[in-house]
């Protein structure tokens, strides 16, 4: 369906402004209380279970870090950045046109990310991420003969098995592991250029996002989201591991899917297809990102079109169809890897804590703006008529504003407690959930307009607090 044409020149308008009462206010402030409650509750009750057994399996919990108080040459950078963003961010994503917009969101995104990163130093912080024993660049010597490699690849999944892979490669399809072989390929193996690739990827989730949200909710709010999704907590891990990288590729398929669905593209089964392209590369890049099926679905109850399904559909078997073509089997790999998960720390972390130490995880790495934003979202799917209100009626199109971006969220949030309950995320979920967090960040746009620049400090400092307290990541 055809949505409304807008120019770029098209500035938000306070029509699609949240209740900003006293009462709303405090409730806001109460929700990101609770947050820092469950954080609270979650480091007590881990510090007492680690030290009585270590059976959780992390140094500082919930997060997987050790205390290591520092500085570094990203620290004046970051500082910067958080300045200029809290300061200027709201105005800019005003002013601007929509495309500038976009281009600048993903700049911020990524000065805010490499700042971060550079805490620890180029080396530490960004080279040496991708190299250590359990991650991908250690095997790339193994796929000279990608072939070969990939018709084995489950033989090494297991522990115990003749050189089974590290916990990263065997934790994942081989897609991951193959971007790496091809950066090699191309000569810009190493470290230095693997961090590169998932920094910029995943900086790009932040465009990918704004543009879905202007399809769906209006870019109003768009706007007001933009820079909550720039100065992310969540971006001290999307420097340290490929899970940044899978973010991006995730976003970009759920924001293609938005434009075709809406008709906000000349090409709309065109990009359907890339859409379903990227969602298959993206069940290829990690298991648990066929979740991600949820937030596409919702796009397409929210237009309540099914006119893009098909090309879709067409574009997501490529990936399938090619690995299983050159001998990988992803359900049989699954089932190994589960096997694997419970050999190694997976059959150690109790499930009892994890199931919500995990949410504890996920509130450092969304925020407490986000917290806050996801009561406003949650209250409107609450309301009397329900969720009822939040769908369009028939044949009146799309839904725009508020309630469009609290079924978004909602969804994000469903995926969430699916991969909570499944018990194949315990711990590391800061890291691990990056590619659903950036979904709940644009609820920090419920927020009243007049708070934006509190709330966007309160996530920075978040942040920073972190990165200069905690060595985080592998």
């Amino acid at each position: 369906m055809k949505t409304e044409e807008r120019s770029d020149n098209t500035r938000p308008t306070e029509e699609s402004a949240p209740p900003c009462g006293e009462k709303d206010r405090r409730r806001d402030l109460s929700a990101a209380a609770l947050g820092l409650l469950l954080v609270a509750a979650a480091s007590a009750v881990g510090w007492a279970v680690q030290n009585a057994n270590g059976s959780l399996q992390v140094h500082w919990p919930p997060l997987l870090a050790s205390w290591d108080p520092h500085i570094g040459p990203g620290t004046p950078a970051a500082v910067a950045v958080t300045a200029a963003v809290v300061a200027y961010g709201p105005g800019i994503a005003d002013r601007l046109s929509w495309r500038r917009l976009l281009v600048a969101a993903w700049a911020g995104s990524l000065a805010w990310i490499v700042s971060l990163s550079l805490i620890e130093g180029w080396y530490r912080g960004i080279a040496r991420r991708l190299t250590t024993k359990h991650e991908y660049l250690r095997v790339i010597d193994r796929f000279e003969d990608v072939p070969s490699a990939l018709r084995g690849f489950t033989d090494h999944i297991l522990i115990g098995a003749p050189g089974n892979w590290p916990a990263h490669v065997a934790g994942h399809p081989p897609g991951a592991t193959l971007t790496f072989v091809g950066l090699d390929r191309v000569g810009l193996g190493g470290g230095g250029w693997a961090g590169v690739w998932c920094i910029v990827l995943g900086a790009s989730g932040v465009p990918a996002v704004l543009i879905a949200l202007r399809a769906l909710a209006g870019e109003c709010l768009a706007r007001r989201a933009a820079p909550f999704l720039v100065l992310a907590p969540f971006a001290v891990w999307t420097g340290t591991s490929a899970d940044g990288y899978f973010a991006g590729v995730a976003a970009w398929s759920i924001a293609l899917l938005a434009l075709a669905a809406t008709g906000s593209t000349r090409l709309p089964r065109g990009t359907a297809l890339g859409s379903g392209l990227l969602f298959g590369l993206t069940c290829y890049l990690s298991y648990g990102l066929t979740l991600m099926g949820v937030l596409l679905g919702t796009v397409l109850l929210l237009t309540r079109t099914a006119r893009p399904v098909l090309p879709f559909l067409a574009g997501a078997l490529v990936a399938p169809v090619a690995f299983t073509l050159a001998g990988f089997n992803w359900w049989e790999a699954y089932h190994l890897l589960v096997e694997r998960y419970y050999q190694g720390a997976g059959g150690v972390r109790p499930y009892s804590y994890w199931v919500w130490g995990n949410l504890a995880c996920a509130t450092l790495a969304a925020g407490l703006a986000t917290v806050a934003g996801l009561r406003r979202a949650v209250v409107a799917a609450a309301a009397p008529a329900g969720v009822r209100n939040l769908l369009p009626s028939r044949g009146s199109g799309t839904v725009t504003g508020g309630p469009c971006l609290a079924l978004l969220v909602l969804a994000a949030l469903l995926s969430i407690a699916a991969a909570d309950l499944s018990g194949m995320s315990k711990a590391e979920t800061e890291r691990i959930w990056q590619p659903f967090i950036l979904w709940l960040l644009p609820a920090a746009a419920l927020l009243p307009r007049r708070d934006h620049r509190s709330w966007l400090a309160v996530q920075a400092v978040v942040a920073l607090l972190i990165n200069h307290f905690l060595w985080t990541g592998w």
